[in-house]
């Protein structure tokens, strides 16, 4: 399936991810529409050549009458926050959300989605996690939510004629991420070069992600694979401690600070401290990523702070 002139909507797409998939969309000479309440996204990320619709997902009927030139919705918009101080909130919003998505798709005979789900699904599962791993165990009410989503997509790909695309993420990252653990790093030695200050105990370990190698891989899937619902798990081989990522940043700064920890397994509630995806059902698709979780860190490192020069 080519992109090529088809008419996508991308929610969330004044976003990270989201505005770097617009701009990789235009690209491929598909007509994009993005959804976006603005509460966490930033209008001029949105790329000239794109429509931008302010609007609340959380609200029913938000996008009455918006899709009905509308070939394939890619789904990314979220409370995404997970440590947030409303679970309950955040869980209602987020699958809300996707039940006004799914209803104004089913009005206006769309048939194609694309949903950005996470690792956090997984809990604290065994690694690599692979994508048939049981039984899924959030321990996150942003996890949570990402799994009921699931649910309602896998309900309507098996019942109405809908085609899923599931990417459970590892964490991504690159230009225009905040409020993450490498611009995190970059504001606080900004501040301080002194000092850093690490929440947890510096032993947590992931899998990150550049954003250019997670849009190959999602648009390779999006292209190749046509079951009526399709999970694939989207990272790297490799992994990354937090006090590594502390150890780039602070190289690429040319600093050597005090490292200082806040203490605890996790760097907050609902925090995973371990997490590597498998990533062999993508790779029998034909896809690997081209850099590492490490070189992954070091790249969005140098990126944002070419940004904040």
């Amino acid at each position: 399936m080519s992109l090529s002139n088809r008419r996508a909507l991308v929610t969330g797409g004044a976003g990270f991810i989201g505005s770097h998939l617009v701009e990789r969309l235009l690209a491929d000479g598909a007509d994009v529409t993005v959804v976006d309440d603005l509460s966490g996204g930033d209008p001029d990320r949105v790329p000239a050549g794109a429509d931008l619709l302010e609007a609340d997902l959380t609200r029913t009927g938000a996008l009455e009458g918006r899709l009905a030139d509308v070939d394939l919705v890619f789904h990314l918009a979220a409370s995404k926050r997970v440590d947030t101080g409303r679970p309950h909130a955040q869980f209602d919003d987020n699958t809300r959300m996707t039940r006004t998505l799914l209803e104004a798709m089913a009005a206006a005979d769309v048939t194609e989605i694309a949903y950005t789900s996470s690792s956090t699904v997984y809990g604290e599962a065994p690694r690599p996690t692979p994508e048939d791993y049981a039984p899924l165990e959030p321990i996150s009410a942003y996890g949570a939510s990402k799994l009921a989503d699931e649910g309602l997509l896998s309900a309507r790909a098996h019942s109405h004629d809908l085609t899923v695309w599931n990417f459970r993420f590892a964490n991504v990252v690159g230009p225009r991420l905040r409020g993450a653990v490498i611009p995190d790093f970059v504001e606080k030695l900004r501040e301080d070069p002194e000092t850093l200050t690490i929440l947890g105990d510096g032993r947590q370990e992931k899998s990150y992600l550049h954003v250019e190698d997670c849009l190959d891989a999602m648009l390779h899937v999006v292209e190749r694979a046509d079951a009526a619902m399709n999970t694939y798990n989207l990272g790297t081989r490799t992994t990354t401690s937090v006090d590594r990522i502390a150890d780039i940043v602070a190289d690429e700064m040319a600093l050597e600070p005090d490292l200082e920890y806040t203490g605890g397994r996790r760097g907050w509630t609902g925090d995973v401290p371990k997490m590597r995806l498998s990533i062999e059902k993508l790779s029998a698709l034909g896809w690997e990523p081209a850099r590492s979780s490490d070189e992954a860190v070091r790249r969005a490192t140098r990126e944002i702070l070419d940004e904040l020069e």
